[in-house]
């Protein structure tokens, strides 16, 4: 049995494979704060058996740091650690300097290129993931990583406009607006539709570069908030970047 643990910025998600094949389960997560949340504790305290620990994230050193000691006074398994890859399972990444690239973006460019060597029609995919930071990464159909653009996070793009500005305070729902007649609803349909817009110029433009319509991607606490903004079709898959660090521990 295998617990496959990926540190984010904001929350900590993890899932157990029983063997190289087999498919994911008991997928969780959680908001860490800076340590492990006591949820997680408690369901990895009831797990009977893991024998090989493999991790990955760009998370605090904290969350690291005691993601280590649990598993060593848990399971007596010390964690794998999964760095990004100039070249790994068809993806080549764009990066000259590759440990540049966030391992979560390399991680969820392995399980996007594996998606794609699935379907009997593989194009390219654009990959986005809306978290703390919302990443972009372009994807050819044959591997190759053009490179992407991060952006703040829907929530970072709301309290930095509030703490870089006199704009008083607001609680600003979610706005499906093309634009408001109140402060607080043009910063929260703001904060959306901007990195809708840029999913859409870069789902544009990798088309125009690869002559066919990408393949698009989300995975993050905030995708939903994206797809319901965009006309575009998309497909979700919370667990994106487990499942690339499934694949990349099974030839590590």
């Amino acid at each position: 049995m295998q617990l496959l643990v990926d540190i984010g910025n904001s929350s900590i998600k993890w899932a157990l494979r029983a063997g190289q094949r087999a498919p994911l389960t008991g997928v969780g997560s959680a908001l860490h704060n800076g340590a492990l949340p006591m949820d997680l504790l408690a369901i990895w305290d009831a797990l009977d058996q893991v024998d090989a620990i493999f991790a990955a994230g760009v998370g605090p050193q904290t969350v690291k740091d005691a993601v280590i000691q649990v598993c060593e006074s848990r399971f007596d398994r010390r964690p794998r650690w999964i760095r990004t890859q100039p070249r790994a399972l068809g993806v080549r990444i764009a990066y000259p300097v590759p440990e540049r690239l966030g391992v979560d973006r390399f991680l969820a460019l392995v399980a996007a290129h594996q998606r794609a060597q699935a379907d009997a029609a593989a194009t390219a995919s654009l990959i986005v993931d809306a978290g703390t930071a919302i990443t972009y990464d372009l994807l050819t159909a044959d591997g190759q990583h053009l490179g992407g653009l991060i952006l703040p996070g829907i929530g970072l793009m709301r309290t930095g406009l509030l703490a870089g500005t006199q704009i008083p305070l607001h609680e600003p729902a979610d706005a499906d607006l093309p634009w408001a007649a109140d402060t607080g609803e043009a910063i929260a349909a703001a904060s959306i539709q901007a990195p809708a817009a840029l999913l859409e110029r870069l789902h544009q433009r990798l088309q125009a570069h690869t002559g066919t319509p990408p393949h698009l991607l989300l995975t993050g606490g905030d995708a939903g908030r994206l797809a319901a903004a965009t006309h575009l079709s998309t497909e979700q898959i919370p667990e994106l970047v487990l499942r690339g660090l499934a694949a990349v521990a099974a030839v590590d």
